[in-house]
C-alpha cells in the first residue's frame, strides 16, 4: 500500500523549479485567473520559511509594499506556480526568519552570500 502512495506522490513532485533556500530573494511567477482570462503575476520578496518535504512542501515569501508588509504562502508543487527565479542568495543562520516581521527598511535586509 505504501508503495502505491509513494508512486502517486512522485508523480506530483515538480523538478522544473529553481532550488532556493530561506533568506533568498526570489521572484515567484503565479498564474492568476480572472473570469475566463488567465495571466501571470510576479511576487518578489524574501523567503521567510520552507517547511515539510515531498508533496506537501510549503514556502512563504514576504515583501514590503506601500508601507505594509505582505506575506504569501504557496505549495511548492502547485500547478499555479509557473516559475521561481532566484534574484540573490541570502546569508542566514536560521531556518525561519520570523524576526523580519518586526523590522522595517534597511533593518529588514538579509546579507548577501558571497560566492
Amino acid at each position: 500500500m505504501s508503495n502505491i502512495i509513494r508512486e502517486l506522490d512522485s508523480l506530483q513532485l515538480r523538478d522544473d523549479l529553481a532550488p532556493f533556500n530561506v533568506g533568498d530573494t526570489v521572484k515567484v511567477y503565479v498564474k492568476i485567473k480572472e473570469g475566463n482570462k488567465e495571466r501571470v503575476q510576479m511576487f518578489e520578496g524574501t523567503v521567510l520559511k520552507k517547511q515539510n518535504g515531498g508533496v506537501n512542501a510549503m514556502f512563504t515569501v514576504r515583501k514590503f509594499a506601500y508601507g505594509v508588509g505582505v506575506e504569501k504562502s504557496w505549495n511548492l508543487n502547485s500547478p499555479n506556480i509557473e516559475n521561481i527565479e532566484v534574484v540573490r542568495e541570502g546569508k542566514v543562520r536560521r531556518a525561519k526568519l520570523y524576526y523580519l516581521r518586526d523590522r522595517v527598511g534597511k533593518a529588514a535586509k538579509v546579507k548577501e552570500k558571497m560566492r
